[in-house]
């Protein structure tokens, strides 16, 4: 099977798309390994004050910063993530292109920062209010640029800001066109890059426009539909996603969304460009924990759909430690994942997949291999004899 260079110029998603009859996904489970490319965002490499706490340690420069991610490349940390304009800009690009250079690690994505400052409070894309929107379209258009110059592989896009609180009386579809319509006007100014969407149920906003698995994918279809730039046409008529997701596995549990499936539906489509990963207890407050503090059987369903899928994209590792140095946590998180990924590859991949054509004879069986996948290498247990 192709691999998928990282830093190629265009992700090709279609091979996620394919759906293949029992025998043909047994050999494809039994050949496709996930790759483990980290990724991880230079915002929390210094911990940030709340409206709960004092920050934590003192606030670090980017040049310290990028010291940790050196570190940290010895351990498999490949890639950083930036947000434009307050962590990355035209003035320090030249930091972060000799720390690259040295290191061999890359900038993965710049992410234009739409929800912090008061321009954004009613909004960044979707706002009523044109100075706002205008803005936002500049910092979006600014940040492609830089995405560009940069040779990153996406860039991602959070809405975090475009939402509202009370739902009396608005305008829902003219407020989701408008985001559309920003966005693919940003896009079509710098063409050739592509974007992927973060959806968020909630929290800055108390409902946040585009905030599920499912809104994301009609977003992505919408813009894609709006774009008008001969190349961006061109990449299209390709089969190339130019608006993909970026599933936060956080953001989803946040939503009451089932991983594995919300997952599903990216791959589905072909549009899964990027993932962030955590963990996070259902419907709760943000907490971007460690990757399998909390749920790590809903991390492991994850990563199997992925490899079900061919996914060929970066782990981007989005955490918030707190309570721990960042160091510390980061080597947590990979170390997580890559005992996640030896499990399911070591699975029975025929069994896993009779069990699922076939439900009433392989009753009970499937949470036996998973018993047995988890269990520390001393269990004894009965035999997991297959049934006549």
């Amino acid at each position: 099977m192709e691999e998928r260079g990282i830093g190629s110029p265009m992700q090709e998603t279609q091979r996620q798309t394919d759906r293949r009859p029992p025998g043909e996904l047994v050999q494809h489970l039994n050949e496709f390994e996930l790759k483990l490319h980290f990724s991880a965002g230079i915002w929390y490499f210094a911990g940030g004050q709340s409206r709960f706490h004092a920050r934590y340690g003192r606030n670090l420069t980017i040049e310290e910063r990028l010291e940790k991610y050196a570190v940290l490349s010895q351990y498999g940390l490949e890639g950083i993530e930036a947000h434009y304009p307050n962590e990355i800009d035209e003035h320090n690009l030249p930091l972060y292109q000799d720390f690259c250079r040295d290191t061999g690690m890359r900038v993965v994505t710049v992410v234009p920062n739409l929800f912090y400052e008061e321009q954004f409070k009613h909004g960044s894309l979707s706002s009523p209010l044109a100075t706002a929107r205008e803005a936002a379209v500049k910092r979006v258009k600014e940040t492609l640029e830089l995405n560009r110059e940069l040779g990153t592989d996406f860039m991602v896009v959070w809405p975090g800001i475009d939402g509202y609180e009370n739902p009396f009386g608005i305008d829902f579809a003219t407020m989701r066109h408008r985001f559309a319509a920003g966005l693919a006007q940003a896009m079509d100014a710098i063409p050739g890059i592509q974007v992927a969407i973060e959806p968020k149920s909630y929290e800055p906003r108390g409902r946040i426009i585009y905030g599920t698995t499912a809104e994301a994918l009609l977003l992505a279809d919408k813009v894609e539909g709006l774009l008008e730039n001969p190349e961006n046409i061109k990449l299209l008529a390709q089969g190339l996603c130019l608006l993909g997701l970026n599933p936060e596995i956080g953001h989803v549990l946040m939503g009451y969304e089932d991983l594995p499936y919300a997952l599903s539906l990216a791959l589905e489509y072909g549009r899964l460009v990027h993932t962030h990963w955590n963990s996070q207890p259902l419907g709760n407050y943000d907490q971007d924990l460690n990757v399998g503090v909390v749920a790590p059987e809903q991390a492991e369903a994850a990563l199997y759909v992925l490899k079900m899928h061919s996914y060929q994209g970066w782990f981007g590792l989005d955490i918030n430690p707190e309570r721990m140095p960042v160091e510390r946590a980061v080597q947590n998180c990979m170390d997580a994942l890559k005992a996640m990924n030896e499990r399911i590859n070591g699975l029975d991949h025929e069994l896993v997949v009779n069990c699922l054509q076939d439900p009433e004879r392989y009753a009970g069986y499937l949470e036996a291999l998973l018993i047995r996948a988890r269990a520390p290498g001393k269990t004894t247990f009965a035999p997991l004899v297959p049934p006549e």
